[in-house]
């Protein structure tokens, strides 16, 4: 079976006194979703407003991601599905 949509999304950003917020919104035409991110410049960093706009926005999509993960868990134990088991994944770059 073939299955074809496109999804849009609108990612806002604003920065005000060494804050970055961001907002992502998601709308599927049946549900609309929005991940928020926050990224705050250390006051002894050099402001680079590029910086915060990264991860201000890579906050908001991972939580973005993780309510769509959670709707599809909702919808799997809807249809009767039992929950996927939660097991630790692998850690990937630098481990502080």
């Amino acid at each position: 079976m073939s299955h074809t949509v496109e999804w849009r999304i609108r990612l806002c950003l604003s920065e005000d006194e060494g804050q970055t917020r961001a907002s992502v919104e998601l709308d599927t035409g049946s549900t609309a979703l929005t991940g928020r991110g926050l990224a705050r410049c250390n006051p002894d960093d050099e402001d680079v407003p590029v910086i915060g706009d990264e991860l201000a926005a890579g906050r908001a999509l991972s939580d973005l991601g993780q309510q769509l993960v959670r709707a599809a868990e909702h919808d799997l134990e809807s249809v009767g599905t039992p929950p996927a088991s939660r097991r630790p994944r692998p850690g990937y770059g630098w481990i502080a």
